[in-house]
């Protein structure tokens, strides 16, 4: 009894909501630019639409352009010692040393290298990613470099890079 009385009470319903929309009517006209107004209230001028269809539905508008935040991936930046390579002997008398840097995925306008000399930095951070050092003393050496952003944030940090300098002794001149 329970569910004839439910499906009563939906068919009822169904019906008066049916009955109710069926009712409505759409009116259309054009405002002062021209453009096409739809509204269920009539106005003078307006028209009358006729539906074929009591289901109107409009469709899904994709809105995702809208977004004012930009979904941007951040990129991951490493930066390594490319020579002279890690364990690499120096031959130089003069104790001159160039050290060239690679940054990837690619070094980025704004960016800057800072590079550290037996954990001492030389001079300030730089766009170039090479390096010179002069009149390195004989003996093991280590190199590392980090990357700095263009607000100065660190985004990188290179293993560190032992090289060894080799030069004429001083003693052995004569």
């Amino acid at each position: 009894m329970k569910s004839i009385t439910l499906l009563l009470a939906v068919l009822t319903f169904v019906s008066t909501f049916s009955h109710s929309t069926a009712q409505k009517k759409v009116y259309s006209w054009k405002d002062r630019n021209g453009v096409l107004v739809f509204s269920d209230t009539p106005r003078p001028g307006a028209t009358e639409v006729k539906l074929n269809t009591q289901n109107l539905t409009m469709p899904a508008t994709d809105t995702s352009i809208l977004d004012s935040s930009p979904n941007v991936t951040p990129v991951n930046f490493k930066v390594t010692i490319a020579s002279p390579e890690n364990e690499a002997t120096v031959r130089e008398n003069t104790g001159s040393v160039y050290v060239t840097t690679r940054i990837s995925p690619r070094f980025a306008t704004g960016f800057k290298v800072q590079l550290f000399v037996d954990g001492t930095p030389l001079g300030v951070a730089s766009s170039s990613t090479t390096f010179a050092l002069r009149e390195v003393n004989r003996g093991e050496h280590t190199l590392q470099a980090k990357l700095f952003n263009e607000n100065n944030k660190l985004v990188s940090v290179s293993p560190v890079s032992t090289f060894f300098m080799h030069r004429a002794s001083v003693l052995n001149s004569n």
